[in-house]
Parts: C-alpha cells; sequence; structure tokens
C-alpha cells in the first residue's frame, strides 16, 4: 500500500499526548494511499516530559527530544518536517489566575512557533491553547497571534476554534482553542470535525477495564485524617463548601468558593479539568472513596492508555498529565487534517469561537 507521510515536529511537546494521538491518527484515500505522520523532532523544558516522550513515541530514542529551552534552541538545525505542532504554555492565558497574556512570562512563548514556521514552511500546523486565550489582552493577544500565523512563513489559511473535548468522548470538560493552519498555496481548507454523540463518564473512564493492581504511576496519596472526614461529608459532584460538612471541618477561606477545591467527581457525568499543579484540595478526589484520584485514573479520564508509563516522581507526573492534550481528541483532529490532504469527506461543524466569530449557527454538516 502506498503511503503519504507527514513528518511532524513539535514544539512544547509535554509528556507526548498530542503525539500519540498523531501517530495513531490513520487515514486511506480513495485510491488505496494511507496518510499517516511520523513523529521526527520534539522540544520541552521539562525534563521528566522530555523522558516520558521518548520513552513512549519514539521507543526510548532520547536523541529525537531536546530538553532545553525554546529561546537556545537553533531551529535550522532541525530536521525537515512537513507539519508542525505545538501547544505554547498557557499560564498567562488561563482564567484561572491573573491572565497576564502578552505581559507574562509564557505569552510570548507562541513567536517561537511563528520563528520556526517562517523557516520551514510546513505543510501544516496545529496550535492549541486554552480558551482564556480568546480575552486575554481585551481579545488583543488572540487577534495578534492570528494574525502573526496567518502571516508566518508562505501564509496560511487557519480555522480557529474552540473545542469542547468532552463533546469528542472524552471523559473530562476541558475547553481548548486549536488553531489548523494549511499553507495557503496548497488550496485547501480544514473543517472542524463534527463532535461524537455521547459522552464518556468519569466511572466508564476509571472503572471499564479496571486499572490493575500494579498499574504503572498508581500509587495513591497518603490523606490526613482531617481530609478524610471531610471527604466523608462531601457527596459526588459537590466541593467543600457543600452545605452538609460539619462546621469544624469547613475551609476558612476568604473570597471566592473555588469550584475545584475537594469536589468529588460525579460518576454519571464526563469529570471536570483535570490540572497539573495547585495545593491542597485540588487534586481531583474519586466520588467514593475518601481520597484523591492516582495519577493513573488521571491518565484514563486524559485518555492516555494504562501502558503509557510517565517518568519521574508523583507529582512531576501530575503536571505531565495536568498539562497535556489528551491523545484521544488529538487524534480525532488530525485524523481530519488527512482527510482535508487525502481529500476525504467528513462529517463537520462550522468553526467557532466562544464570542460567537465566524458566524457559527450549531449546524452540523453531514459528508455525504
Amino acid at each position: 500500500m502506498k503511503q503519504k507521510i507527514f513528518k511532524m515536529a513539535e514544539l512544547f511537546c509535554g509528556p507526548g499526548g498530542l503525539a500519540l494521538g498523531a501517530v495513531s491518527a490513520n487515514v486511506v484515500d480513495e485510491m488505496g494511499v494511507k496518510y499517516k505522520i511520523q513523529s521526527v523532532w520534539a522540544n520541552d523544558s521539562h525534563e521528566d516530559s522530555c523522558k516520558s516522550y521518548a520513552n513512549n513515541i519514539h521507543n526510548g530514542n532520547e536523541s529525537k527530544v531536546v530538553h532545553a529551552p525554546v529561546e537556545t534552541l537553533d531551529f535550522k538545525k532541525i530536521p525537515k518536517f512537513d507539519a508542525l505542532t505545538f501547544g505554547f504554555p498557557c499560564n498567562d492565558f488561563s482564567i484561572v489566575g491573573k491572565q497576564k497574556g502578552f505581559h507574562g512570562k509564557f505569552g510570548p512563548l507562541y513567536t517561537y512557533g511563528v520563528k520556526c514556521i517562517n523557516l520551514h514552511n510546513p505543510a501544516w500546523f496545529l496550535a492549541e491553547n486554552v480558551s482564556g486565550l480568546q480575552s486575554a489582552n481585551n481579545g488583543k493577544a488572540f487577534q495578534k497571534i492570528f494574525e502573526d500565523l496567518e502571516s508566518a512563513g508562505k501564509g496560511y489559511k487557519i480555522i480557529p476554534h474552540l473545542y469542547k473535548f468532552e463533546d469528542y468522548g472524552i471523559p473530562q470538560s476541558r475547553h481548548r482553542v486549536v488553531m489548523i493552519g494549511t499553507r495557503k498555496d496548497l488550496g485547501l481548507e480544514f473543517k472542524v470535525p463534527a463532535p461524537a454523540k455521547r459522552y464518556i463518564t468519569a466511572r466508564e473512564a476509571i472503572e471499564n477495564p479496571p486499572i490493575a493492581s500494579d498499574a504503572e504511576n498508581n500509587e495513591k496519596t497518603n490523606q490526613s485524617k482531617i481530609v478524610v472526614e471531610r471527604l466523608k461529608y462531601i457527596p459526588p459532584g459537590k466541593n467543600a463548601w457543600y452545605e452538609g460538612v460539619p462546621e469544624h471541618l469547613r475551609l476558612r477561606v476568604k473570597g471566592a468558593k473555588m469550584s475545584q477545591i475537594y469536589r468529588r467527581l460525579d460518576p454519571k457525568r464526563p469529570s471536570y479539568t483535570i490540572t497539573g499543579s495547585g495545593g491542597g484540595g485540588t487534586h481531583g478526589y474519586h466520588w467514593k472513596e475518601n481520597r484523591a484520584l492516582t495519577n493513573r485514573e488521571r491518565a484514563r479520564i486524559q485518555t492516555f492508555p494504562d501502558d503509557f508509563i510517565f517518568a519521574g516522581s508523583k507529582e512531576s507526573v501530575r503536571k505531565q498529565i495536568g498539562m497535556a492534550v489528551p491523545p484521544r481528541v488529538a487524534k480525532i483532529i488530525i485524523e481530519a487534517v488527512l482527510k482535508t490532504f487525502a481529500g476525504v469527506p467528513y462529517d463537520w461543524v462550522p468553526a467557532k469561537l466562544s464570542n460567537g466569530n465566524n458566524g457559527f449557527d450549531g449546524a452540523m454538516h453531514l459528508a455525504f
């Protein structure tokens, strides 16, 4: 069978969630040509993430994963590639926090993706960030990033969309802006793949099938007695401010009552967003057992398979999982990209951002 292989480079690669989805993508056109992705190079500033990526995506070949700050890279030395993916750090665009946008430490890092595109002119790219990107700096951040990517290299046709991952069969409420850019001279236009038709619950993700007792990255957290007592009074789906929590177990926190603090999962719904950092009460909590989730349970919610082993300490692994792109949704989006290049029709919906740009009317477009 003939094959069309897109060689992929990745910036801010994390442990390899996006890459796992990419290399799992597989499309065959009407002539029988198979379209696939091959990861050829990746970079991240987090050492354990690089080790996880090398072990799971490159069979332990660490030479293909460069551990270094992106600012220090010589982009001219990157192996030849056809596709660039980058989930540039989201800290300064997240709606949780100060949302410094361009004025923060991480805001300007997208420019390294632009620099890489300018030098290599890939056939397509995927850029991913949190939903808060749309409102950072009063909307000016998103507009600037869009314009810079659109004019990068030979010029790109960009389709941005706010993906609600739970709509795509991810057992988690997680919303991200994903921009797909195809080089203008190729005359192609990516369309947003249509969502799935059913939700996957937190219980399904964690219990189907059960996690093996000797599974890697599955250590349980030693909970303090007061946390265990507090959790006993919190029903599934509720948090530390549930009215049934006795006075002596309530938190003494001024200001907003953050919804994820000691919040249990609801076994009948997708999980709330799994995060990679945060102190007490932010680890995600089992709906029945009085404990925080294990990293393997978090990985299940992020759709990592059980044989994807994360390198590093328990807290390092938590960070890697929480910051990753769920492989399942990455596969769906990238298969849509491959179908665009292969001329294979698929069900799609109009691109939409949360502010209603691009004339979204909620209609699904079927490829018949």
